[in-house]
């Protein structure tokens, strides 16, 4: 029989031999960098991923704004009506 593709076997002969001829790692490029440059750096890329943000327009913020509100004081109208109606059958099962 032939084995299946990605089994767990133990690696060949040859793997063993191409693993033993790399090079050991050194912790990578943090390694070389001090922690200011590494907060730096940090700050530089949280910079340069906001510029990529698309930021809504001041007619889209007002736009948004106004049907959050809405939104909000629909769901308050909701949970206090429910809530009225649950207190009342409340009085009304337990006197």
């Amino acid at each position: 029989m032939t084995d299946a593709v990605g089994s767990l076997d133990t690696p060949d002969a040859q793997d063993e031999v191409a693993e033993s001829k790399k090079k050991p790692r050194r912790g990578g490029k943090r390694a070389k960098k001090g922690p200011l440059k590494r907060l730096a750096l940090f700050y530089r890329q949280i910079i340069a991923e906001l510029r990529k943000v698309v930021w809504p327009t001041r007619n889209q913020l007002t736009t948004y704004t106004t049907v959050v509100i809405i939104f909000v004081v629909i769901m308050i109208g909701l949970v206090t009506v429910i809530d009225y109606g649950l207190d009342h059958a409340a009085k009304y099962v337990f006197g």
